[in-house]
């Protein structure tokens, strides 16, 4: 991970145009609506990551981008150096009264294995790292207990530790245009995503959804 000094400069403005959610038509940008909330998460490839969460009933928008870093507005091939700090995330606007964050970590625990590090299988690098990032203090509690409750279903499973970086960020910088909704725009195009098979039941029961 770089550090302030060795950082990439970026840029004052964003990479990203603006416009609408190809799949689902809300906009990708402006203020969350009222009683909405967000998360970020990281992990691996965002493409498959983005297509994972927009279909979950309740989101109410999904965009990609970067997060966890140091550059302002980094583009892609800035973030793919490695001297930017990022990593690659999907940034999930959903209604709680229709899914819970609960339902949000259980997905995001059993598509990727959190326990790589700086890779996602054969994707390496900082920008493939496994990441949660919240917007308070009480959704950072609710993922750091799903977080501890999913690691002994891990080390029960045989894998070591998780190396998920959770913490309270606001900090998202939107992708380019081309990498949103990259899925449905290409529908055959690559998709890294891989699971432990490992469980991650909701509110921590260890049932599989």
């Amino acid at each position: 991970m770089p550090n302030v000094d060795e950082a990439l400069a970026g840029r004052g403005t964003t990479v990203f145009a603006g416009g609408n959610h190809a799949v689902l038509g809300t906009a990708l940008t402006g203020s969350v609506p009222k009683g909405m909330k967000q998360i970020v998460l990281g992990l691996g490839c965002f493409w498959g990551a983005e297509r994972l969460f927009w279909k979950l009933p309740g989101v109410h928008v999904t965009a990609v981008g970067y997060a966890g870093g140091v550059t302002p507005n980094p583009t892609y091939e800035e973030t793919c150096s490695g001297l930017t700090g990022h990593t690659e995330v999907v940034l999930v606007v959903y209604d709680p009264a229709k899914l819970t964050l609960d339902r949000i970590l259980t997905t995001f625990w059993q598509a990727h294995d959190p326990t790589q590090g700086f890779r996602q299988g054969n994707d390496r690098g900082t920008q493939y790292r496994s990441a949660i990032f919240v917007m308070d203090d009480d959704d950072l509690a609710i993922v750091t207990a799903s977080a501890e409750q999913y690691q002994k279903a891990l080390a029960k499973a045989g894998f070591g530790q998780i190396t998920t970086e959770i913490a309270v960020n606001d900090q998202f910088y939107f992708a380019e245009d081309y990498h949103q909704q990259y899925l449905y725009k290409v529908p055959n195009g690559y998709c890294g995503l891989q699971g432990t098979g490992v469980s991650a039941g909701q509110a921590g029961d260890n049932k599989k959804i």
